[in-house]
């Protein structure tokens, strides 16, 4: 699994979704999620975000804690901060199916990953790190994994990795520095070689950036003076993750641009964001830019610092899915149905009803789309429950009552010029509509609740 193969390493802050997307763009083989703390992860509910066609692991106090997608599904490693076995199993077999494997983090050496005794806390206690490689190994079917700092002595280190060997992991990471070693202290390859020749399981090489690898032509001498089977890039990668590329580098713009776009097709947290590009721009970040990202509050800022043309609005799906979870409602589900036995097939057109808190909501328009219908369904339900219809906060709601800003495009089409349904039909949806909320979009809204019926105006 982990051969001749180069990775983004987990970075706290910078492996979340647009960097990790970014990076398999550009060539990176496997990439680690930033790691997560098991305790709040055990906390969190697996979500479909139809919206932004990802799975959402989603907190009690609604913040996201993980978010992956197909595209990455089987080359994304989760990496988790533990040192309690049961707890470790728990959230692994909670996002197992989303990903392709399964590491652990026992070497990064900062307080927040230390604290409660995780992190490179483990490497003081074998016992621990094989009670949770061997759970890990025994209660999943994908593979499991782990990530280590060098010992003070190599023979202390390579008696460790053999004994992680034996627990069963498909490979192991080490970075060639100590606990208490940084970046400013040489990579120990001495000790990366003598662990890759002593166990038979890949070895991932980690700690090269910018003294061994700038670019991607770099990569091949670190695996060649370390020994390993695969490479891992951290601070290479967070300045430029076109180093990936072979190719060659791209400049830092056209890197911090295409990071964007992923930030915003995503919804990336904007102070992530600006972590992220803040790291690109390393000795700029005091430029006239520098300073822009600096002071955005939000991705629409960031975009403008960048003269990028930022979506001025969510859907009304995600505004609907978003104010759900809010209220601790099951997710809106959608029924989506093609043209009746009065339409053509060729018509291609689709009515789609939601279900919101156990009551239903649906357009009396066709929509060309199926996705269409469902954004219809839920401007519908926005509408009757007098909510916003998806607009980005109170700032761009003002803007476009006072003209100022574009108006927001409606997600669904205007209505279609066809003959009348035949009476039979007319008949059907008449008994339809007694069960189900209406908006003609341009007039009236009908609305069902039991036996009472108020008329609310959108």
């Amino acid at each position: 699994m982990m051969s001749d193969i180069t990775a983004l390493a987990p970075m706290v802050r910078v492996g979340t979704l647009p960097m990790r997307l970014l990076a398999l763009d550009y060539g990176a083989d496997i990439v680690y999620c930033e790691e997560l703390i098991d305790i709040k992860m055990v906390t969190c509910e697996r979500v479909v975000n139809e919206e932004l066609d990802t799975v959402d692991f989603v907190a009690p106090d609604e913040r996201v804690m993980f978010r992956t997608c197909e595209r990455e599904r089987d080359r994304v490693v989760f990496q988790m901060g533990t040192a309690d076995p049961d707890r470790a199993l728990a959230v692994a077999l909670l996002v197992e199916k989303d990903v392709a494997a399964i590491d652990v983090n026992m070497g990064c050496p900062k307080e927040y990953s230390t604290k409660g005794g995780m992190g490179a806390a483990l490497l003081s206690d074998p016992d621990k790190i094989e009670a949770i490689l061997t759970k890990l190994v025994q209660g999943l079917s994908k593979p499991v994994t782990c990530k280590i700092r060098i010992l003070p002595s190599m023979e202390d280190t390579v008696r460790l990795v053999q004994r992680i060997e034996r627990t069963g992991v498909a490979a192991i990471a080490v970075h060639g520095r100590t606990r208490e070693e940084r970046p400013k202290h040489p990579l120990h390859c001495d000790f990366l070689k003598a662990v890759s020749g002593a166990v038979g399981v890949p070895v991932i090489a980690n700690g090269g950036s910018l003294d061994m690898v700038k670019s991607f032509e770099d990569v091949a001498a670190f695996r060649s003076a370390t020994g390993a089977a695969a490479v891992m890039l951290a601070r290479a990668a967070m300045w430029n993750p076109s180093v990936f590329r072979r190719q060659g580098l791209l400049p830092v713009q056209t890197v911090m641009e295409d990071y964007l776009k992923y930030a915003v097709r995503y919804d990336n947290h904007a102070f992530n964001t600006k972590y992220c590009l803040c790291q690109m721009l390393r000795d700029k970040v005091e430029s006239e830019m520098g300073k822009l990202v600096k002071t955005a509050q939000t991705l629409s800022d960031i975009c403008a610092a960048y003269g990028i043309d930022y979506p001025p609005e969510i859907t009304p799906k995600m505004f609907l899915l978003e104010w759900c979870r809010k209220e601790k409602l099951e997710q809106p589900h959608y029924h989506t149905r093609p043209g009746s036995r009065y339409r053509p097939i060729s018509d291609r057109l689709f009515l789609s009803t939601v279900t919101v808190d156990n009551k239903q909501y649906r357009s009396t328009l066709w929509e060309k789309s199926k996705k269409g219908a469902e954004q219809a369904a839920a401007l519908v339900c926005l509408r009757v429950l007098r909510l916003p219809e998806g607009r980005r906060g109170e700032e761009q709601q003002q803007e476009e009552e006072s003209g100022l800003g574009g108006k927001r495009k409606r997600a669904v089409a205007p209505p279609l010029l066809a003959a009348a349904p035949p009476q039979e039909e007319q008949e059907e949806e008449r008994e339809v509509n007694k069960k189900i909320h209406l908006s003609d979009r341009e007039a009236e809204t009908e609305v069902t609740n039991g036996n009472h019926h108020k008329t609310h105006m959108p």
